[in-house]
């Protein structure tokens, strides 16, 4: 390995490891939302699994427009203009995205009862989708002024923060679903309750850490805004597009039964747990190829991008070997129903075809973000998410009787039809780069 590599490597890495932790916290939060209500019983897991598919389709909207605040505020830093002043602006554009999808939220409750669920379900559905709406404040809070941090490459405190919540979430789950001590058992309330009290602890303990390391003077301009916008859309309507296609999954196979439901959610609570290490490193990515783009640093944006990739990819790699080795046990660890076994365990070995791809296009979209060219990551994901991805699986699941499997054939086809766009329009975009520069 040159020497060269080895120092881009070790620069991203140094953003990328606490945010790794952060997002292996943040995700194993979920998981422990999963892993309890996988032992509540399988309906609790059913429910939940059908009202975050729902909800985070929604709230996916404002967190899209939130990562936005990182690659820009980069920018300017590479730029050597002042990103502190930032700081209350970025506050109120995460409190009014939270509104919006609050009141998104609460008011896709009442569709519930015209999805044609199985009956038992729907009342956990809304309770569940009920408590969450609230809790999008704390959540937003949370995800912007980690955004703010990770721009100042400030990425140790608020990455401790989400580790030490998967532990809070455990005993708060525990707690309030199987009842201990003075509290009853509350099922599905309690683990929405818990992610609740969660959100909230995770948004106030970053708001007084920024108080506590920075000094802030309010300050407004519009133009912000519009700059958080401009690039924020692009990257959540591309999140969006992702999220509903994994998520309409379960939507729709949760219609035929509760079971399929319950095994998307299992599955993709085991492939975001490898996720977060891929999207770390994109994360770093975008941070130091924004930095790179605004300084008009040619040689650093294309050795932190290839670096990046190589580092995404292979951990994929790694990741897929150990998916396709031990499906039984890492679906056991979250239940023991055969029925979901059965339907979860086939799946995985397509989920490590497809995991190598998604690394690729990860990485690929960190660089985009730092180029502040989002709307390529955007058009390519609608392309091979909506365009390919959803009839195929759709065709192969009802058509072929493939059911589960037949969706997750569609997103590997889909993974690799996206990582073929993003590269030729990566090479172009440096090519022009270049040309420019």
């Amino acid at each position: 390995m040159s020497t060269q590599f080895k120092y881009y490597a070790k620069e991203l890495l140094n953003i990328a490891l606490p945010i790794i932790m952060g997002n292996l916290g943040f995700i194993l939060i979920g998981a422990g939302d999963v892993l309890v209500a996988g032992h509540h019983s399988t309906d609790t897991l059913a429910a939940i699994s059908i009202a975050t598919a729902i909800t985070n389709c929604i709230q996916t909207f404002g967190i899209g427009l939130i990562a936005s605040v990182s690659p820009l505020l980069s920018n300017f830093r590479g730029e050597k203009k002042s990103a502190k002043k930032y700081f209350f602006p970025t506050i109120r554009f995460s409190m009014v995205l939270g509104v919006i999808v609050m009141f998104a939220v609460l008011a896709s409750i009442p569709l519930i009862d015209y999805l044609h669920f199985e009956e038992k379900l729907v009342p956990m559905i809304k309770e569940y989708m009920f408590v969450t709406a609230f809790a999008t404040f704390g959540g937003y809070l949370h995800a912007a002024l980690k955004e703010f941090l990770q721009a100042f490459e400030i990425v140790l405190f608020p990455n401790l923060v989400t580790v030490f919540s998967v532990f809070l979430n455990i005993a708060l789950n525990v707690t309030l679903v199987f009842g201990l001590g003075p509290f009853p058992s509350l099922g599905v309330l309690g683990l929405a309750v818990a992610s609740f009290i969660v959100r909230y602890f995770m948004g106030f303990a970053l708001l007084i850490y920024c108080f506590r390391v920075m000094n802030f003077n309010d300050y407004k301009d519009f133009e912000y805004y519009k700059s958080l916008i401009k690039i924020g859309i692009p990257i959540s309507c591309a999140i969006m597009v992702e999220f509903i296609a994994f998520n309409s999954i379960a939507i729709i196979m949760g219609r035929v039964s509760g079971v399929y439901a319950a095994a998307q959610n299992l599955i993709c609570t085991l492939t975001t747990v490898s996720f977060m290490v891929p999207l770390a490193i994109s994360n770093a990515i975008a941070v130091k190829v924004g930095f790179a783009n605004g300084a008009k640093n040619i040689n650093d944006l294309k050795r932190y991008s290839f670096v990046g990739i190589v580092m995404s990819v292979g951990f994929m790699m790694l990741s897929a070997l150990i998916f396709s080795s031990f499906p039984n046990f890492l679906v056991g660890l979250f239940t023991q129903d055969s029925n979901l076994v059965k339907i979860s365990v086939p799946v995985l070995y397509i989920l490590s075809v497809f995991q190598i791809f998604d690394g690729l296009q990860i990485a690929l979209a960190g660089i985009f973000k730092g180029m502040k060219r989002t709307g390529i990551v955007l058009i390519s994901n609608f392309i091979a998410y909506w365009l390919l991805s959803i009839p195929l699986g759709y065709t192969l699941a009802f058509h072929f009787n493939l059911n589960l499997r037949g969706f997750w054939y569609g997103l590997a086809a889909a993974a690799v039809l996206l990582c073929v766009m993003m590269v030729i329009m990566l090479l172009k975009s440096i090519k022009k780069l270049e040309s420019i520069n």
